[in-house]
């Protein structure tokens, strides 16, 4: 396989880790379901890469980050967080 591949894979598997620790302290705290959590990340995703990019996920930083950025998350990421009661829809 070439070199992309598996830088490609790489970054892959390290968003995939940054959204799992993202979440991870708001899940366990507040037992949301797979569903929930599942959910979130969807709606999220592409705000978190937008406005979150060099935060370091765990200690709940992603999460501030988003707070702090209201007017630039998406609806359906505010929607998604208020549903699951991970932050408060701003």
């Amino acid at each position: 396989m070439d070199r992309a591949f598996f830088i490609r894979a790489g970054l892959t598997l390290a968003f995939a880790t940054l959204l799992g620790a993202t979440f991870a302290g708001a899940v366990s705290a507040q037992n949301l379901s797979r569903a929930q959590m599942q959910a979130v990340r969807a709606a999220c995703e592409a705000d978190i890469r937008a406005t979150c990019p060099g935060v370091q996920p765990g200690g709940g930083r992603i999460l501030q980050c988003i707070k702090a950025n209201p007017d630039r998350i998406s609806e359906p990421c505010k929607e998604a967080l208020a549903a699951a009661k991970v932050a408060p829809a701003q």
